[in-house]
């Protein structure tokens, strides 16, 4: 692996990991320092991030990572209900009894992880990616980890919110069901269910956290 792909990998792990938030400013030679090589390679990752609309050049700020506003995170979820929906249903059509297993498995993770978001999330992905690969379309792939990159500067995981946990857990497993049975046309309608489903939840804690941000101003020029 090169040294600009190097870090690449690892500004694009920090954007998904949230260790680099939206809306954040970033600075070659903080980054040359931080990954402890030189700032070419990481000029060139920062180029490669800024035409997958990953990182963006402000106003007055220079370089920071992208914020989605509101029509961006409907576009969003738009494109993920269309593409994970066709991926579910081809995983049905197609995907082997171990992938199924998978599917089962990463599931039964995701259920003991659902009283820590974090953890949970990461799980959530992996079940997701499980999906993508048993579809079995290369091109299908390409466009969702595409957009699964894009995800990444969303924000902290809806898991956060009261009870999503559990009805995401609830879709996944209607989802799985259908594969299981090979039924591909309840397999996409569980799929689009639980992307629209889990729009809402970002919609709402969207809100949440701007009425948090709002009462917070307010409480200080009270103060």
């Amino acid at each position: 692996m090169s040294r600009a792909e190097h870090a690449y990998q690892r500004l694009l792990q920090a954007i998904i990991d949230g260790s680099l938030k939206p809306g954040g400013r970033i600075l070659e030679v903080d980054l040359a320092n931080w990954l402890g090589i030189s700032r070419t390679p990481v000029r060139e990752a920062l180029k490669r991030l800024e035409s997958e609309g990953l990182i963006c050049n402000a106003p007055r700020r220079g370089m920071v990572i992208a914020q989605l506003d509101i029509q961006a995170i409907m576009e969003l979820y738009q494109m993920r209900e269309v593409l994970e929906g066709t991926a579910a249903r081809l995983a049905a059509q197609q995907c082997s009894e171990a992938e199924v297993y998978n599917l089962r498995e990463l599931l039964s993770q995701e259920q003991q992880s659902q009283h820590h978001a974090a953890d949970q999330a990461v799980k959530n992905r992996a079940f997701h990616n499980a999906i993508y690969l048993a579809a079995h379309n290369r091109y299908l792939l390409k466009s969702l980890n595409s957009l699964r990159d894009a995800m990444a500067l969303l924000g902290p995981t809806t898991y956060m919110l009261d009870s999503r946990a559990q009805t995401a857990l609830s879709e996944h497993a209607a989802i799985v069901d259908a594969i299981e049975n090979r039924d591909p046309t309840a397999a996409e309608s569980a799929a689009r269910m639980h992307i629209r489903a889990a729009q809402m939840a970002r919609i709402r804690l969207g809100r949440e956290q701007s009425n948090a941000c709002s009462t917070t101003s307010r409480d200080k020029v009270i103060g």
